[in-house]
């Protein structure tokens, strides 16, 4: 459910960015998500390291549970009752890449004085990694060479962007 009680059905909205931003686009739930992929599971994880209300969280792990970024899972530690932890689906770990976007923009566009918090790179080489438009070729193509528009058989002549 998304904060105002209801999450479109699919299709609703044919702007791919309005229907992620439904699933994903508020503060807590973007912190939630950064913390499943440093590999929080739990919710005492999540509320203990964000500082975030109960029913806040619950609201939002709900609502990633079921959008399919997170599943939950029971677990159970000896001598205690059983709790869920939530996982990242193979949707949800795709946001690496959109993490690894705002990271990379913020470090450019609003840089901390003693320099990013995080450096992306590949675990197999080491080598330092940045987000980028490839093509099907593995061709990068520049921002500006970027098009955002509408597909040509779009039904609506609103811009994509």
């Amino acid at each position: 459910m998304s904060k105002r009680g209801h999450r479109p059905a699919a299709g609703q909205t044919r702007c791919s960015i309005g229907r992620a931003l439904e699933m994903l686009g508020d503060r807590w739930t973007l912190l939630i998500l950064r913390e499943a992929l440093n590999g929080a599971t739990r919710f005492s994880d999540f509320r203990d390291r964000l500082h975030v209300a109960s029913d806040v969280l619950t609201q939002r792990l709900g609502t990633l549970v079921e959008g399919g970024v997170l599943d939950k899972h029971p677990y159970r530690e000896a001598g205690n009752r059983s709790r869920m932890a939530y996982h990242l689906t193979p949707a949800g770990r795709e946001l690496i890449v959109v993490f690894g976007a705002l990271q990379q923009w913020g470090d450019t566009n609003c840089p901390h004085p003693d320099g990013p918090a995080v450096r992306r790179s590949s675990k197999t080489s080491g080598s330092a990694l940045r987000v980028a438009f490839v093509d099907d070729d593995g061709t990068e193509t520049a921002f500006d060479d970027v098009d955002l528009a509408a597909p040509v058989d779009a039904r609506s002549p609103r811009p994509v962007a």
